[in-house]
């Protein structure tokens, strides 16, 4: 069952979107050009401040805080509906298959060094995937603004924590396992990241509680008619009897 979102105004958000089938959707100029510019006309249409993106070949990456309770999903489905039709108009594809693979995934921020590492993870992107020497040559990302492009009806606004002087640098050094890890199970899970109180009182703020819980059978239960062990290891079926041994002869009678 999908958990039910409910994005909130003030609240950061990771927002991301991949293309249907791993297909390169972004491959020339005007591709990357034509998602810049729907993504500010969406800016300019709901109540959202930008703080970070980057777009890559088959996926891309926004940092959004919501003005408003509700803005972020309008925002996000004006954007991906309107981008979807320019696509294939522009590619001469339309009524032909999907162009992303589903639903956006998103998952809430905290506004603290996590917020940092984040913008940090978004803005190396490229970097790590290896399309550049150094994250500041990928056009196609927030840090490009900060290194003043000029990007008609896109704008970035003032994070809740000012970037370290030496950010030119920070974003060449690929972020440690231990953030990778962390922020992976929040994009596949859309679980907040943040300090651990942080992330259970905002969990239970915005209704993602299913979201902490351990994936998989709770330990020690089991299905009807399984077969759990008894003491000393005997097979036994859910009933406390015995496991009868069946070969494959008489399975097959």
């Amino acid at each position: 069952m999908r958990t039910r979102r409910k994005s909130v105004g003030g609240v950061i958000y990771h927002v991301m979107n991949r293309a249907n089938g791993k297909l390169s959707i972004f491959k020339k100029r005007g591709d990357f050009e034509a998602f810049e510019k729907v993504l500010g006309e969406a800016l300019e249409r709901w109540p959202c401040k930008l703080l970070a993106y980057c777009i890559m070949r088959n996926h891309w990456h926004l940092l959004l805080r919501p003005r408003e309770d509700g803005a972020l999903s309008e925002l996000m489905r004006w954007l991906t509906v309107t981008h979807v039709r320019r696509w294939h108009t522009s590619h001469g594809t339309v009524g032909i298959g999907h162009v992303y693979q589903g639903r956006f995934k998103s998952f809430p921020v905290a506004s603290d060094a996590y917020y940092l590492t984040v913008v940090r993870y978004i803005e190396s992107n490229p970097l790590r995937a290896g399309f550049v020497e150094r994250s500041q040559e990928w056009e196609w990302s927030s840090l490009s603004l900060r290194d003043a492009a000029d990007k008609d009806g896109l704008r970035l606004a003032a994070g809740p924590v000012e970037l370290p002087r030496n950010w030119g640098r920070l974003v060449n050094v690929l972020p440690g396992e231990t953030d990778l890890a962390g922020l992976r199970n929040a994009m596949q899970r859309g679980c907040p990241f943040g300090p651990e109180d942080w992330v259970r009182k905002t969990a239970g703020r915005l209704g993602l509680e299913g979201t902490l819980r351990p994936r998989g059978r709770p330990k020690g239960s089991t299905k009807e008619g399984s077969v759990v062990r008894g003491a000393g290891g005997k097979a036994r079926n859910k009933g406390g009897r015995p496991k009868t041994s069946i070969n494959k002869r008489t399975r097959s009678l």
